[in-house]
């Protein structure tokens, strides 16, 4: 799972234990929290990034834009998000992330239709994309 290389690597926080999802808690990987205990792991959540609280109400994509359950378009916050993390890593030379699968953030290969149905479609969250856009490679994380 893990590769070696001279530089950090980007973590989607809740995978490291921090309560930072929709619903305030966290979803740890045993995993990355020993790989953060001998590697240098920078933690992020691009959704409190972008201005969203914790908690907050669940988020899908549908059509390349990001809705609240209730409706609302919350688009330009994942993507403030997202443009800082990918500032982030640029800083520190990031060239790998490991992400939190099925996010509309850090989703990688599958996320949710935005149908608020657990209904899984092939797609990248809006984090996910852009990190991958600009040559950084993805690790989905479940």
């Amino acid at each position: 799972m893990f590769k070696d290389n001279e530089y950090p690597i980007l973590c989607s926080a809740c995978l490291l234990g921090i309560p930072c999802r929709y619903d305030g808690l966290s979803k740890p990987n045993s995993k990355m929290i020993e790989l953060s205990r001998i590697k240098e792991v920078i933690s992020v959540c691009p959704e409190q990034l972008g201005g969203l609280t914790t908690p907050r109400m669940k988020n899908e994509i549908k059509q390349d834009k990001v809705f609240r359950e209730d409706g609302k378009d919350v688009t330009s916050d994942f993507l403030n998000g997202a443009k800082k993390v990918l500032e982030i890593a640029k800083k520190n030379k990031i060239k790998q992330a490991y992400l939190k699968s099925k996010s509309p953030a850090c989703g990688c290969g599958k996320i949710y239709d935005g149908t608020f149905t657990k209904t899984l479609i092939n797609g990248d969250g809006i984090t996910a994309k852009l990190l991958k856009e600009n040559g950084i490679v993805i690790i989905s994380v479940d």
